[in-house]
């Protein structure tokens, strides 16, 4: 199915299709054919999308159509389009793509991108006299608000992207003040990786008879991305890592851990045997976040240490690799971590490390995709720790909601392991 088949209109067709070649679209996904026809007939849709999926697209080209084809409301610093999204990484990767998908209209479309860590006064001075479209985090679109600098009563199309981590990333407070503030009549559109109750809840309440689209995983329609797990004891991990990057001649690997202070520790140890690494989580500076990311790009930082703010809303090019030093607390983390890899056609490797300790966790993660990994011994780096029974879950199934450890336990074993694998 061509784009020219999905009710663009024949006038900026041509426009938008030099744009997407330009990115590297040669035909809608699957996504983008179920959700464009929608929007531009101006109905509400929720849609179970994963990251990688083509839904930046799906939303941004009927939004855009629509803004270039109909003149702005008349009012004080008027927002036409609101995209709201979890992290600054995905508000900037999702407002780049829209201003390249927009670069050859006829008419020009303003979009703000605005999210915290940063000063708000040049964002201030970016909305003076309104935006088309507005790319958000919640907490600082509310900042802007208490500030004057926009306004959202004449807002006709509201986007949630990655709608489930917003609500796990603790906005749902935001959100409700938002929601607030926008017109009772206007467009929503839905997009979340997993719709557990909370998120069916938010979205029964915002939605108008809403088309509902699912599309397949990313981890199902990747089979390009090779599943390793990797014995071994929990404090020879940093060891091992190092061993992998140097035998194997990994060019760039982007490595998952549980807490910032692991993301730090890992990194300088790695930088202590000559590694270029760089830690990754949400208490960086957003400039030094956003260094990070452009150094590893251009393969000036070779390893990335992140917590899962990295996990969704970052498109790195070829990324060969991705490690589970700390393996995720969910399925769904475990998808979105591995999907940064194998990206675009290209094959990736997805390595766990898998200790004595959360062999039964990695179990689980196993069970609920369906799948089998191969358990694999390193040479020299060989698992002999044997899991203490854990007399909250003496079967050793991963835990069982309800029985598991409370947090504080989790946050205390989790320290202790940090300082013990770094020792």
């Amino acid at each position: 199915m061509p784009f020219s088949s999905l009710g663009i209109s024949p006038a900026l067709l041509p426009l938008l299709l030099r744009a997407l070649d330009e990115k590297g679209y040669t035909a809608p996904t699957p996504i983008q054919q179920a959700a464009i026809p929608a929007v531009l007939q101006g109905r509400d849709i929720v849609a179970s999308a994963q990251t990688g999926s083509g839904k930046t697209a799906a939303f941004a080209l009927p939004l855009l159509q629509r803004l270039a084809t109909s003149a702005a409301p008349a009012g004080h610093l008027p927002v036409r389009a609101l995209i709201l999204v979890p992290t600054r990484e995905l508000a900037a990767q999702v407002g780049e793509a829209i201003v390249s998908f927009a670069k050859y209209l006829p008419q020009r479309i303003k979009v703000a991108v605005v999210f915290g860590g940063v000063s708000i006064n040049p964002q201030m001075m970016n909305l003076r006299g309104g935006a088309d479209i507005v790319v958000a985090t919640p907490g600082r679109l509310l900042d802007l608000i208490d500030h004057n600098a926009l306004t959202l009563a004449g807002t006709t199309s509201l986007v949630l992207d990655e709608a489930d981590r917003l609500l796990d990333l603790g906005f749902g407070e935001e959100l409700n003040r938002i929601l607030a503030l926008l017109p009772a009549k206007r467009q929503t559109l839905f997009f979340s990786a997993t719709f557990p109750p909370a998120i069916e809840a938010l979205a029964e309440s915002l939605l108008r008879d809403p088309l509902r689209i699912a599309v397949e995983p990313v981890v199902q329609a990747v089979p390009d991305i090779a599943q390793r797990a990797i014995e071994v004891d929990a404090p020879r991990r940093t060891q091992l890592l190092r061993h992998l990057v140097q035998t194997e001649k990994w060019e760039r690997v982007l490595v998952f851990v549980a807490t910032k202070h692991a993301a730090e520790i890992v990194a300088d140890k790695l930088r202590k045997v000559h590694i270029e690494a760089e830690p990754f989580h949400g208490e960086l500076s957003q400039g030094k976040r956003t260094q990070v990311l452009q150094d590893f790009k251009i393969k000036a930082v070779q390893v990335v240490v992140a917590t899962d703010v990295a996990a969704r809303g970052i498109d790195i090019a070829q990324l060969p690799v991705v490690v589970n030093y700390d393996l995720p607390r969910s399925v769904t983390d475990y998808t979105h971590r591995i999907g940064r890899t194998g990206r675009a056609g290209e094959a990736g490797v997805a390595v766990s490390f898998v200790s004595a300790d959360t062999e039964a966790h990695f179990k689980l993660i196993e069970k609920r995709l369906g799948i089998q990994v191969a358990r694999e011994q390193v040479a020299g780096f060989e698992r002999v720790e044997v899991a203490e029974v854990n007399p909250v879950d003496p079967a050793g199934t991963g835990g069982v909601k309800g029985k598991r450890p409370s947090k504080k336990d989790k946050l205390r074993a989790a320290k202790t392991a940090s300082h013990a694998g770094e020792s």
